[in-house]
């Protein structure tokens, strides 16, 4: 079945369009796991604390491509509804290139200050030799990881979601196999796990640029592009929210990892790092979905369809409640199985693990909300809001719980944090979405 973004949108036509996203951050979420999997059980605690430790400053220089991506997947998307094709495919050739200059700038600026942020976070001795070996490796891939983020909200727009998801299979058994060899066959230990994630970003980021680059039948392709200031404003504008959701969740990750290698040693960051692995994997579904629907809405909120503007939102938000409760049982069901894959070689850290993951379980009965509300006002083109949702909840609500709470709770206080900022976030976004209706006539 062939599913334009122009068409209208029942239930089942909706999951069969997003399903592709969907799998795909899920898919993504997995293969960055096997990544600790194989650390823990085959390097040790130490190496795996490491990797986590670190891996938010990593991922904060890898964040543009999720700001190019929805920012400018939702600009093109409306320019397409609008009419304008030739003007699309210009926009988002630009895009590309610009993703690519930023990303060696990034990558040079990253092997600068790498040792001194893990320094300042507090690491030390072995812990910071290890963060410092995993990611040189890791940082020489930062333009590539930009383009993959990037191309898997393009593919989408492109009406071609299944070939996004094929790319990203074939990202994650590169990753998974390299894992396998490098980790476990041949023991080149936090080198062979980084540059087993390298060459994985390679994939993900230089299979779609030749697709893009060649001739082929999607809606998009890369030509010769013409600098657009005010079009690179308007993408960014509209990308700030993922942008700052991406940047803040880091910021906040290492804040976790101060506060938990004060409260509860390598043991905490350990856990932390092992609950970080199953969250994104639950969270995926839920982003995945945000990046199938954006360009959908995109489209018709340029092509003033209101009527399904309405449809749309109103699906989605039946959607996402069934998933959370889902989620959430999942959750609580998987704990222990879960956690025993990483640590299940020691048991003070697998009981400490289990404890905090189903405290934190609770999280997802808001998060698809919170994640869908940013989401669908950067859709809307109205980054400023997006923004504002996403910065209150990755960033303000969650430093003032974790913050704050443990001085009541200790250790527990941590894993409740993260709760008590996505319910404060589905209050903001819920605001939001009654106030900017008319403005919008989503209702």
């Amino acid at each position: 079945m062939h599913i334009k973004l122009s068409d209208h949108f029942t239930v089942k036509k909706l999951l069969i369009f997003t399903l592709s996203s969907i799998v795909m951050m899920i898919f993504t979420s997995i293969y960055g796991v096997v990544d600790g999997f194989f650390i823990s059980n085959y390097v040790g605690k130490t190496p795996f604390a490491a990797v986590n430790f670190i891996m938010p400053f990593l991922m904060v220089l890898g964040t543009l491509g999720f700001m190019f991506g929805t920012g400018g997947s939702a600009l093109v998307a409306k320019t397409m509804g609008e009419g304008k094709a030739e003007k699309a495919n210009k926009i988002f050739s630009m895009l590309i290139l610009v993703s690519i200059v930023v990303g060696a700038a990034l990558t040079i600026i990253g092997q600068l200050t790498l040792k001194p942020v893990a320094e300042l976070l507090g690491a030390e001795g072995k812990l910071l030799n290890d963060c410092v070996t995993y990611g040189r490796v890791v940082l020489f891939a930062v333009p590539v990881y930009i383009l993959q983020m990037e191309f898997q909200s393009f593919f989408v727009t492109a009406e071609k979601p299944q070939l996004g998801l094929m790319v990203t299979v074939l990202s994650g058994v590169t990753n998974m196999l390299l894992d396998f060899l490098l980790v476990a066959v041949f023991p080149l230990g936090l080198v062979g796990a980084a540059a087993a994630t390298a060459l994985s970003q390679a994939v993900g980021g230089i299979a779609p640029l030749i697709y893009f680059a060649s001739k082929n039948n999607s809606l998009l392709h890369i030509t010769k592009p013409d600098f657009d200031g005010k079009a690179l404003l308007k993408t960014c504008t509209n990308g700030s929210s993922e942008l700052m959701s991406n940047i803040s969740m880091s910021l906040v990750g290492m804040l976790y990892n101060v506060q938990l290698l004060r409260l509860a040693g390598e043991n905490g960051v350990a856990a932390y790092g092992v609950i970080m692995y199953v969250n994104l994997i639950f969270l995926a579904a839920f982003i995945g979905y945000s990046i199938g629907t954006a360009p959908i809405i995109s489209y018709h909120f340029g092509a003033a369809n209101h009527a399904e503007l309405k449809s749309l939102l109103k699906k989605s938000l039946g959607i996402i409640s069934t998933c959370a409760v889902a989620m959430l049982l999942l959750a609580l069901l998987l704990a222990r199985p879960l956690a025993s894959l990483f640590v299940g070689y020691n048991a003070e850290l697998l009981s400490l693990t289990v404890h905090g993951f189903k405290i934190f379980a609770f999280s997802f009965l808001f998060a698809g909300f919170a994640i869908f509300f940013s989401g669908f006002f950067t859709a809307l083109n109205d980054g400023l809001t997006s923004a504002l949702i996403s910065f209150l909840r990755t960033l303000v609500f969650q430093i003032a719980a974790v913050m704050l709470l443990p001085l009541v709770f200790d250790v527990d206080g941590i894993w409740i944090s993260v709760v008590v900022a996505e319910f404060m976030a589905v209050a903001v976004g819920t605001l939001f979405l009654l106030l900017k209706k008319n403005k919008y006539k989503y209702m």
